[in-house]
């Protein structure tokens, strides 16, 4: 698909929600247009992704504070994620930044992109700004130690959301999904439908959740007679890294026929490369989020499963442990979120064109 068709489709198809560019569903699609192209909709997809990027790029380059009628004394809330690329972030941060501005409270976001460097020197700002909580979620779970003993000896409370930081003990709560399960629910759906197999997995190898998910359903699947692990490719969770490091692999000649993927940004991009090369029909695509995006694939036959994450729950969760830090209460430790298995069986229950 050429670069026009896809922005010939974009420009076609895109909806205003409250004057941002919301997901689009496939029966609305069908209903405007009678379009049934995969190429088209893959293409869509990875066009969505890359422009959502640089949009929100935006948040790496301002200093927004998002609170309102803030209170006298005020607490000062500072987060950063990963990347704000990833609609799942932006889910999680909606929950909290509405939180502590219902609060009156004051909260900023730092958007490091993937860079782990660039998330040290962001948090290091915060600390000099004077955050009394930081939520962070690791661009590289062993990279942040340092920066966040200093905040520990500031007195900033630290919540890790998503995926762990290396020394748990320097997190006052972590709360993540449960990755190892979700891994381990694709595995065994995998397992149901095959019996033998040549696999790719898409890994993350700098994140805990990553790791975890890839090693549940590699747990899960080893040592069945039959499934074979031809390749792990790193793709860093993106959608424009997996498409063209998966279309390197089969053009060097690598043979299968599944793909596991950290996650559905990942499944995005392997389904494109796939397609791009004629492999759609012959490989089947497995993931975890059950991002929008992901369910419109298995909706289509074009994916077969993701394992769910609940980000609007997380996002509470987190925010509830926030004001209970700040009024000296206890929190749990750890906090695992559950997660769902997401196939063409049931995904119409968890709706097509929203998270969960």
């Amino acid at each position: 698909m050429s670069g026009e068709q896809i922005l010939i489709f974009y420009y076609t198809f895109q909806r205003k929600e409250g004057g941002k560019c919301g997901h689009f569903s496939l029966s609305a699609l069908r209903e405007r247009n009678q379009m049934k192209s995969k190429h088209i909709f893959l293409g869509a997809l990875v066009l969505f992704n890359t422009i959502a990027f640089g949009a929100l790029f935006y948040f790496v380059c301002t200093k927004a504070d998002y609170s309102l009628n803030q209170k006298e004394d005020s607490y000062l809330i500072g987060a950063s994620y990963m990347t704000m690329n990833n609609e799942f972030y932006k889910i999680v941060n909606e929950e909290i930044s509405a939180r502590v501005e219902a609060e009156g409270d004051r909260f900023i976001l730092r958007d490091p992109a993937l860079d782990a460097r660039r998330q040290i020197e962001q948090i290091e700002q915060m600390l000099e700004e004077g955050i009394d909580v930081l939520v962070v979620t690791p661009v590289d779970w062993e990279s942040l130690t340092s920066v966040l003993e200093r905040a520990r000896k500031e007195g900033v409370r630290i919540i890790v959301a998503d995926t762990n930081v290396q020394d748990d003990r320097l997190a006052d709560c972590t709360i993540t999904s449960d990755n190892y399960n979700a891994g381990t629910l694709v595995g065994e759906y995998f397992l149901s439908q095959k019996k033998e197999a040549k696999l790719i997995i898409m890994t993350h190898d700098t994140t805990k959740s990553g790791q975890d998910r890839v090693q549940g359903f590699l747990d899960t699947v080893s040592g069945h007679e039959g499934i074979e692990i031809v390749r792990r490719i790193e793709c860093e969770g993106q959608t424009e890294i997996a498409m063209p490091r998966l279309q390197a692999a089969i053009a060097q000649g690598d043979k299968f026929d599944n793909v596991f993927c950290l996650n559905d940004l990942a499944s995005v991009g392997v389904a494109a490369a796939l397609e791009e090369n004629g492999m759609l029909d012959s490989v089947d695509v497995y993931g975890v989020d059950a991002s929008p995006d992901s369910k419109g694939l298995i909706k289509e036959e074009m994916m077969q499963a993701s394992a769910a994450q609940f980000p609007t729950e997380i996002g509470g969760q987190i925010a509830e442990a926030i004001y209970k830090l700040l009024a000296g209460e206890k929190t749990e430790k750890d906090v695992l979120v559950p997660v769902e298995l997401i196939t063409r069986e049931n995904v119409e229950e968890f709706g097509i064109d929203r998270w969960q």
